[in-house]
This record gives C-alpha cells, structure tokens and sequence, in this order.
C-alpha cells in the first residue's frame, strides 16, 4: 500500500484487500512519529486504534443486549485482559479489523431507535467485516437473527431490505474489481476471484480434527487453552445454556456458530481464529451470569449485589492468578527481539550495490529490506514468490544461483520442503549472521558455489 500498489505481488485474491487498506491507513502516522522502527513494530502501533475501538463496540454491544453500564464494562475487561486478547490483539492481524466491523454490524443491527438507516449500515458494516477477512462471514446467520430481534414487527421487512442493500452494494465492490480486471473468472495466465475461492474453499490443505491428536488443528487449540482455559471454557458452556435468554441469543449464537465452524473434521483452522470468537465469549459469560443473579426474587433484591460481589471474587480467585502471570509473560517478553536484529542487519549490512542485490525473506521483514534499499519485488523477494508467481520466477533464470541473501526465519525453514527452489537455497548457502536461539533464532545466509553449474555440496541451515 505504502508504493502505490493493491499488494506488492501479482494481487491474487488470497483476502479481499480492505483489510490491508485500513492498515495502510492507519500506518502512516507511526511511520513518520518512529520511522527508525522496524515496520512490523510501526503496524502493532497501528492496531491501537483497531483495539480501542473494539472495546467501544463490546461494551455498545453489551448494552444492547441489556447489561447495565458496569457489566458492560466488566465484558470489556474479560475482551481486553484475556491472555489469548494480550497476544492477538497486538498481532497485525486481518481479524482484528473484521471483528470490529462485525460488533459494529451487531450494534447497528441492535440500535434501540430502529432507524431504516442503522439497518442499511448494519449490512454495509457487516460486508466490510467480510472485506476484511473472509472468514467471518460465518456469522451472517447470526446478524440476520440479531436484525430479527432488532427490528419493529411491522416495519421488519424493510430493515431486511435495507439490510440486504447495505451488504450487496458494499460487497458488490470486491466482484465488481474483479470483473472490470477481468480476473473473476479462472483462465489461462491470470489470476481470479472464483478460482481462488475454490482453492480458498476446497483446495488448501486441512487441520485435521481438533480431536485426533497431533494434528495441527489439536496442536492450536491446546495452545488456545493452555493461554486461557478459563474464558473459551466458560463462553461456549454458557452459549449453551443461553439461547435460553432471548436478549442473549444473538451473541450465545455466534459463539456458537463459530465454534462449530472450528470444530468441523478436516477444515483449516489458522492461528489467529479465535480472535473472532473473543468478544462474544465475553458478552456471553458477562450476559449468563447477569441474568443468573437476576433471577434473585425482588424480595431479596439487596441479594443481587452481594452475589455480584461473589462473582467477582471467585474470578479474580480463580481466574485473576493465572491471567496475570499469561499476560506479563507476553508483555514482558522479548518474542520479536530477533526481528529487530535483522531489520537492522538489512539496514547496516555492508552491500555494495543493494540496487542489485536479490534477498529473500519472509512476509515480516519484506517492508523493512525494500526501505532498507533493496528492489521490491525482484530484489527483496517475498518467499512464498519464488515458486508461485511467474512474474518472479521468469526473473530468476538460473534458480537459486540468481539469489544472494535469504533471511533464515522459522517461516522460512518451515516452508522449504513445500518450495523446491527454497529449499535449494538451504542446501546452498552458510550464516554470515545469527539472532537468537533455537527454532526462533533468525539467520542470515548468504549463497554460494553460483558461478558453476554443477551442485555444490549440501550444507545444512546453519
């Protein structure tokens, strides 16, 4: 976005592009107060905002459905120090921009004035949710149920109308793009929307079943639960228990949707998912427990705040200890320490002629090389390009020998049985410099044994 350009590569409608859109124009302000941080640093900066204002829209949402002000503000409290919250939120993350135009789409849809006009937004937001990422269209389901229970019965066939107008008019620009580049449908020597769709849809590789151990799906939720087993735990039992609760139901339902969706045998279940589920997790267990205490006969009504009380104490009990001790590790943690050592190895490195010089690295680290003074594209090379866009490889005649650094990040290493020419660049190069330790550790490896045509002996990653 910062040159120009819809992406940096051939646009191949991996994600619709408005994510990466209000990236870029919330980045702009952290790169000229910090441009000497790495950009990956600049774009954590940037999800500020994005985190702000999904915590207004949590506790709009919260009222909504009837919490009083302060359990709105305790769902807000239950959104923002999860330690699966702590880590995502300040993650660049697609999914972070989509759950907030998705509690915008809840809120409008929920608005107690039942204006047509909040119904017509109500769809706009929501088809920017899904212009952020894709995935979250899970819920319309549940927004169309929100929208049921939000609108007047005698004027609920307009708010539908007007609902359905919002959503396809905004959606409509994605297609309509794709169209006028003549990329909607697949053919030879371009790519597509409805072809990558069905890649998107039916050709990636799975997870496997959450429930087989060992799979990568298991292996997620695990880790999901060993951050935080209190706040999934307790969302999804108390989703359950309240479609009972009508005021309740459209947040219980997108717990639950989203739930199923992640539990599905055989479907992709990427890291950063749960994301979507946090903010109804939290509306959840806070509108179950309010309507719980509510059901205090009035004629022990001054029981109700005793038995808040309790509440909040057996959280911070039971639950307070452990997030606290999540929430400090990720805080305090020096996870990205390595990150900034490259970006500043691509910066001071000794090159003579960064102009023509060819690096490969990951997604990460791709902004800060070509700020660092290599080519974009074709001089600072994104390494899922190498086998996959031919407007990079037909630059690379000679394979990996037309390589001179690869920046050695655990996304790398872990994508090079999948990328021949990549994993030619491991078997071809050694560490002139290294950062960290273990699998985290990043290594810079410069290629050798170029100038012949026959293979040079292997040498492992360093």
């Amino acid at each position: 976005m910062r040159n120009g350009d819809l992406a940096h590569y051939t646009y191949w409608y991996d994600h619709p592009p408005f994510g990466w859109i209000q990236l870029a124009g919330l980045s702009w302000l952290p790169a000229w107060l910090f441009p000497d941080l790495p950009t990956f640093v600049q774009g954590r900066i940037a999800m500020l905002p994005v985190v702000a204002a999904g915590a207004v829209l949590v506790f709009t949402v919260g009222r909504r459905i009837g919490l009083g002000r302060p359990a709105a503000a305790f769902a807000v409290l239950l959104y923002g120090l999860s330690p699966l919250a702590v880590a995502l939120h300040r993650q660049i993350y697609l999914d972070n921009f989509a759950v907030v135009w998705a509690l915008a789409a809840f809120a409008l849809a929920l608005s107690p004035r039942r204006h047509l006009w909040h119904h017509i937004a109500a769809g706009s937001a929501f088809a920017l949710a899904v212009l952020s990422k894709e995935t979250i269209a899970v819920l319309l389901p549940v927004v169309l149920v929100t929208l049921w229970q939000g609108s007047h019965p005698r004027t609920r066939k307009f708010s539908f109308a007007g609902f359905g107008s919002g959503l396809v008019l905004t959606g409509l620009f994605y297609p309509l793009y794709a169209t006028l580049k003549g990329e909607l449908v697949p053919g030879a020597g371009h790519v597509s929307l409805l072809g990558t769709l069905r890649f998107q849809l039916g050709g990636r590789e799975g997870s496997g079943s959450v429930f087989e151990a060992g799979t990568d799906a298991n292996t997620l939720v695990l880790d999901w639960f060993s951050r935080d087993p209190y706040l999934p735990a307790a969302g999804c039992a108390a989703a359950v228990a309240a479609l009972a609760v009508r005021r309740l139901r459209p947040v219980a339902l997108a717990v639950l949707v989203l739930a199923l969706v992640a539990l599905r045998p055989g479907g992709y279940l990427p890291q950063m998912y749960v994301a979507q589920l946090l903010p109804f997790l939290a509306l959840t267990v806070t509108g179950l427990g309010c309507a719980v205490i509510a059901l205090v006969p009035a004629r022990h009504f001054a029981l109700r705040p005793a038995a808040a009380v309790a509440a909040l104490a057996v959280t911070a009990v039971f639950v307070g200890p452990h997030w606290y001790r999540e929430d400090r590790a990720t805080v305090l943690g020096d996870d990205n320490g390595v990150y900034h050592a490259a970006s500043r190895w691509l910066r001071e490195a000794p090159v003579a002629d960064r102009g023509r010089t060819r690096v490969v690295t990951d997604g990460v680290l791709w902004l800060d090389a070509v700020e660092a003074g290599y080519r974009p594209g074709t001089g600072a090379i994104w390494h899922y390009k190498l086998d996959q866009d031919p407007a990079v490889t037909k630059t690379l005649p000679r394979g990996w020998r037309d390589i001179d650094f690869v920046v050695s990040t655990p996304a790398l290493r872990g994508e090079q049985n999948n990328l021949p020419t990549l994993r030619d660049l491991f078997r071809h190069s050694e560490p002139v410099a290294s950062f960290g330790e273990g699998g985290g550790r990043i290594d810079i490896l410069q290629v050798v044994g170029k100038a012949g045509p026959a293979d040079t002996p292997e040498k492992g990653e360093g």
